[in-house]
């Protein structure tokens, strides 16, 4: 088998040429990237620069003005039911049914996927303990905080220990505690062979948890590649956030950069249009 007929089966994520308009909005313009079986990739930008956008396309809840995206050789929009049998999401802000317990919202989801019960039990259980929930299993999701729901949503993303993790902004809201847990699960689920799109607005986390880092400027693909890669080409001698700086000042190379993450101070939420 040939290198690029290698990489080709171990891809579980491609976006090819992906590009999204709000009317005269470009929010993602000619996007593409890949994520092979067992790899971590970061998504970073600053606000606007299209991660919620793409993401939102990869999940088949946008349809992509022109190009496609497709997990394991399924199309996400065309073939969304079957795609997400193979995904664990988890969106920025979880929503859930107010007078539903926790308990019985991750059961629910292990339903919806066709898990024995017992699985889900164990699963359930495994999880929520990890995740410092297990005592609000039996409340009302009415009742959560935000960081609680957020374990929540993590429950159900990971439950049915999926081909591919799409996280949004996954530590907002959790403590210092259960995201040093969150991280290891994520390591953890890579090192069986989950591909992970990670999208953060913290540098820390990307340099100490991703294989690589892709950075969105302006709806575009500005830089990509591993940590050390992007630090080299882009900010001999200085830091990751010196490339961060450099890419959303418009000062990178416009193809073939290799190059990392932003800052926590810098980075943050989209904000795009809805569609």
């Amino acid at each position: 088998m040939s290198d690029n007929a290698d990489a080709a089966a171990h891809t579980l994520i491609d976006l090819r040429n992906l590009s999204k308009e709000f009317g005269e909005h470009r929010a993602v313009d000619d996007l593409s990237l890949q994520v092979a079986r067992g790899e971590v990739l970061a998504l970073l930008g600053p606000n606007g620069a299209g991660k919620t956008t793409t993401i939102r396309m990869l999940m088949g809840i946008l349809s992509p003005t022109s190009g496609g995206a497709s997990v394991n050789g399924l199309d996400c929009f065309s073939d969304r039911a079957k795609v997400m049998a193979h995904v664990g999401y988890l969106p920025d802000e979880p929503m859930f049914y107010d007078h539903l317990r926790g308990g019985e919202i991750v059961r629910f989801c292990g339903t919806m996927r066709g898990m024995p019960d017992e699985e889900v039990v164990s699963r359930t259980s495994e999880l929520a303990e990890r995740l410092q929930f297990a005592d609000a299993l039996d409340e009302y999701a009415v009742n959560y905080s935000m960081g609680m729901k957020k374990k929540l949503a993590l429950a159900c993303a990971m439950l049915h220990q999926p081909d591919v993790l799409v996280l949004d902004e996954p530590t907002n809201g959790l403590d210092p505690v259960v995201t040093r847990t969150l991280l290891a699960i994520v390591r953890e689920l890579a090192a069986e062979g989950t591909a992970v799109f990670y999208s953060t607005h913290l540098l820390d986390q990307a340099e100490r948890l991703c294989d690589r880092v892709a950075i969105l400027h302006q709806g575009k693909l500005a830089a990509l590649g591993t940590p050390d890669d992007l630090r080299n080409d882009l900010a001999a001698g200085g830091s990751l956030e010196d490339v961060f700086f450099q890419v959303a000042q418009g000062s990178a190379p416009a193809e073939g950069a290799e190059a990392t993450a932003p800052d926590a101070r810098t980075a943050g939420e989209d904000g795009e249009a809805a569609e």
